[in-house]
This record gives C-alpha cells, sequence and structure tokens, in this order.
C-alpha cells in the first residue's frame, strides 16, 4: 500500500457490519500504537482505528490490516536523527473546522522541528464546536510547547530566541501581532 488509510480518511461505527475478535483487534492497535512512536505516518489512521476497540467491524479489521501492508511496504520510513544537527527551533501549527467526522469538531495539530528534525507533533480534536477561535488555539497550544522546549534545552546550554511559529491563518496572526489581545 502506499498509503496507511485510503481517502476519504474517516471510518464510521458501521452498525451492520461483522463483528470481528475483540482481543486480536486490540492486540493490533497495541503493536500499532507503540509503531506510532517513530511513524508519525500512520498516527492519524492509527488512532482513528483505535476509536473502535470496544466494538471492531469487520470494515475497521480491514483499515488496520491495510496500515500493516502500508508498513511492510515502507520499512525504510521512520524518524533519522544524525549525530551532527543545527539547534534552531520551529514550530508549525495547523486547526481544521469540524474535521472529526464523527464527532464534528475541530482538530488541531502542531509539530515542533529541532534543526530541521522532527522532535515533537501533536493532533489533538478539541473539547468544543467554535467557529469564532479560529486557529488561535492551536498556535497558542505550539507556543506552550515551544516555551517548553526553549526551557529543558536551557539545561543543555542551549539559549534560543526568535523562534518562528508558522501557522496558516491570517486571522490567528491578526490576533497574535494585536498588543492589545494578550
Amino acid at each position: 500500500m502506499k498509503t496507511p488509510m485510503a481517502p476519504p480518511l474517516t471510518l464510521n461505527k458501521d452498525p451492520a457490519g461483522k463483528l470481528v475478535n475483540i482481543t486480536a483487534y486490540r492486540g493490533m492497535i497495541d503493536s500499532l500504537m507503540y509503531l506510532k512512536v517513530s511513524r508519525p505516518d500512520i498516527m492519524y489512521s492509527t488512532c482513528l482505528c483505535a476509536c473502535y476497540q470496544s466494538e471492531p467491524k469487520e470494515s475497521h479489521l480491514i483499515a488496520v490490516k491495510r496500515i500493516f501492508r502500508y508498513l511492510k511496504g515502507t520499512p525504510n520510513l521512520g524518524l533519522w536523527y544524525p549525530k551532527y544537527s543545527r539547534f534552531d527551533l520551529t514550530g508549525y501549527s495547523n486547526s481544521d473546522f469540524a474535521g472529526c467526522k464523527l464527532y464534528i469538531k475541530r482538530n488541531t495539530r502542531g509539530c515542533q522541528l529541532l534543526g530541521g528534525k522532527l522532535v515533537n507533533w501533536t493532533s489533538k480534536k478539541q473539547n468544543s464546536v467554535s467557529t469564532s477561535t479560529t486557529e488561535y488555539v492551536a498556535a497558542g497550544s505550539c507556543c506552550a510547547q515551544v516555551l517548553w522546549m526553549t526551557n529543558q534545552l536551557l539545561d543543555y546550554v542551549l539559549q534560543l530566541s526568535k523562534i518562528p511559529i508558522y501557522c496558516c491563518s491570517t486571522s490567528t496572526i491578526t490576533i497574535a501581532n494585536n498588543p492589545v489581545l494578550h
């Protein structure tokens, strides 16, 4: 397989589907959850399949098996950290409106790169639905993570300044540049 999940990137409860062995399904999900630490490319599809561990149907098992076939076909993909790298920190954040079709909630995503190498990533379904917060919640979460990482790097006598955080929302950038709002 060339991708871990077939488009559209959604699964549903499939109430009419045939039940599968829960123990085997959970074992497969556990293996994928362990593996996603070094393979962020399977994180979304694995977490989506993990939502159905209580009543897995045949359609969910097919999705999990596709992830395993993808992993078998891409053994050389993964995170790689060379010995000598730069120490510049960069943050990225993104958000969508009602991206989670199952719960109709906003997904916020972010990642931080140290020396161009991925060191942290997150994808979270928000607790509430709101159109007015734009991507400000995602940018704030990314900023908090960057500040924490900057503090941790001080323990290694690495002082960083002017750390860029990129987001793709003009309204969020406008809010962040207005000193009255924060």
